[in-house]
């Protein structure tokens, strides 16, 4: 792996959310080996001088569905290996395109995927994989019809296109936990409320009784990993937070109580607020079953209150977009809209700093930092100030991954 200088950058600061003066980084074997002036240097190195341009990490989402391709995911359920693995690749070269060099997929990829990428197989950002996220029968990854034989509900969980795998039990939970560890799975995803995308829950409904979701967490700190739970309602938020949750995802509903409790239990807020505006704006017309769009507007004009509770609570939040389809182009107006109620500083420190935290890579990812892995944008201009730059790819003059030049536009 050729070394690389990017010269005369100026740094963003993740911790401090300042932007430090021009200096000189060195990428070597795929991590940041320095960060000085002039003195920087590699004579075997290929040279990109910056211009004064601002040098920031990858950005990191830390809720995606990469396998995701249709509104409709009991269609993707079924949907053969090979099409559900083809349609998936220009998702994920789409997310690097536009500056997310990490993801946490919520459900449906799995470790070849995520090998793909390191290995340099296919384009794409890191992937951190939760494998299947589990749902109780009914609960949010159960996508059959109500007419459907329920005599083998996962008939289809091992298509590559099925986000979930139906569990039920203290012992198929425990189970099922040790065969997505087995599976090569980093953390583990539970549904721990109803949803949007499913038929049959109400996003108020919970998932799991306590005695299954504490298994699930036990086996997954018994892996040395975590859970992350799907929860929209305070209640169900509280409830998954007491049972040993470490991240919840969406939250839409949380209130002043259910935040306070995250905020004493360290428990990390993944909100996706943007998803809401693309099955509100193009659901329908892309397929979202009809049962799905009439929930829509339950969670979604709460949203942005909910990052307001969060923010005045103080509860630390990743960056997550959770989009599906037709609509993953929208990955990056969840920044702006976070803007609107964090400022751009606070934001952009989700999208990076923070995500490194909930993928236990602090040090790693999310700052450029000598040591840390090599993934990295190169911004014509200050995001601090304009936060509307990480929006538009041809801002993005430098993508770094893996400490190979991804894109060069300098």
């Amino acid at each position: 792996m050729k070394p690389v200088v990017v010269k005369n950058c100026k740094i963003l600061n993740t911790r401090t959310l300042v932007l430090e003066e021009a200096q000189n980084v060195l990428i070597e074997d795929g991590l940041i080996s320095q960060i000085g002036g002039a003195d920087v240097v590699s004579p075997e190195a290929e040279v990109i001088d910056a211009q004064g341009k601002t040098l920031m990490p990858g950005m990191i989402d830390c809720h995606v569905h990469v396998v995701a391709s249709s509104f409709n995911l009991g269609r993707m359920a079924s949907m053969s290996n090979t099409m559900a693995l083809l349609r998936a690749l220009p998702i994920m070269q789409g997310m690097l395109d536009r500056g997310f060099t990490s993801v946490r997929d919520a459900g449906g990829a799995d470790w070849a995927l995520a090998d793909a990428v390191t290995s340099g197989l296919i384009d794409g950002p890191r992937v951190f994989c939760s494998g299947k996220a589990l749902s109780q029968t009914g609960g949010h990854a159960d996508f059959r019809a109500r007419n459907d034989i329920l005599d083998d509900p996962c008939s289809c969980a091992g298509k590559i296109g099925n986000i979930g795998q139906v569990v039920d039990g203290v012992d198929e939970c425990r189970r099922a936990v040790r065969e997505q560890i087995l599976n090569g799975a980093t953390q583990i995803k539970v549904m721990a409320s109803g949803g949007v995308s499913s038929p049959h829950d109400p996003v108020q409904n919970l998932g799991f009784s306590e005695a299954e979701l504490t298994a699930i967490v036990e086996e997954a700190d018994n892996a040395n990993t975590y859970v992350m739970a799907h929860a929209y309602t305070a209640r169900a938020i509280i409830r998954a937070v007491k049972c040993g949750v470490r991240t919840i995802e969406h939250g839409n509903l949380v209130d002043h109580e259910a935040a306070q409790l995250m905020k004493e239990r360290g428990v990390y807020m993944v909100p996706t607020v943007i998803t809401y505006e693309g099955l509100a704006n193009e659901g329908e017309r892309y397929g979202l079953p009809a049962d799905s769009v009439k929930k829509i507007a339950d969670v979604r004009t709460h949203g942005m209150r909910a990052l307001e509770i969060l923010e005045e609570v103080g509860v630390k939040m990743g960056f997550g977009s959770d989009l599906l389809g037709e609509t993953h182009y929208m990955q990056s107006q969840e920044l702006v809209l976070r803007s609107r109620v964090v400022g751009n500083a606070k934001a952009i420190q989700q999208a990076t700093l923070i995500g490194a935290e909930i993928l236990n890579h602090e040090g790693r990812l999310g700052e450029v930092v000598e040591g840390a892995y090599a993934d990295l944008l190169l911004i014509d201009g200050n995001p601090l100030e304009n936060i509307e730059l990480l929006t538009d790819t041809d801002s993005i003059k430098l993508i770094v991954q893996r400490g190979q030049v991804y894109k060069n536009a300098c």
